[in-house]
This record gives C-alpha cells, sequence and structure tokens, in this order.
C-alpha cells in the first residue's frame, strides 16, 4: 500500500470581494472542487507567475548594467517601420 505524503498545511485568512467569492463558489460548484482547493490553486498560479516576473526583471537589471540595451530612437524606428515597405527586422 502507498503512503500519501501530506505537505503542512495552514490557514490563510482574506478579505475577498463578495463577487469574487460568488465567482469561486459556482466553479467550486461546478467542476465538484472546495473552495479552499480552487484559493489554493490560484494562489500557486498567481505566485508563480510573480516569481517568474521577477526573475524576468532581474535578468532585464542584468543586461542594462552590462550595457545590452537598444536606444530609444532604434526602437522607435523599428516600431513605426510596420508602415514602411519593407518593414524593418526585429534586432
Amino acid at each position: 500500500m502507498e503512503a500519501i505524503i501530506m505537505a503542512a498545511a495552514r490557514v490563510l485568512t482574506a478579505h475577498v470581494p463578495e463577487g469574487l467569492v460568488n465567482k469561486v463558489d459556482a466553479l467550486a460548484a461546478r467542476i465538484g472542487r472546495s473552495r479552499g482547493w480552487i484559493v489554493e490553486q490560484a494562489l500557486a498560479v498567481w505566485i508563480d507567475k510573480e516569481e517568474e516576473r521577477h526573475r524576468l526583471t532581474l535578468e532585464a537589471l542584468d543586461d542594462v548594467n552590462a550595457g545590452r540595451v537598444i536606444d530609444h530612437q532604434s526602437v522607435q524606428t523599428w516600431a513605426d517601420s510596420p508602415s514602411s515597405e519593407p518593414p524593418l527586422p526585429h534586432q
């Protein structure tokens, strides 16, 4: 028989707008999951996205600090190029 290992859990309380709670409740009823399960899934996805956004920001700052940048005028010229024939290639 396989042992199921449960991660430690704690209760997290948050004030949530009534309209959002109603949507969570409707979703829970539709998919047969608990409100807590839905909130946990949503929070995990949001945190993953925020961690990725933070990683990309640090990576971009490293590029800036290393001088790997494109000046504003070059970007503006490229952005305006779709109206030209042929458009400028992306750098």
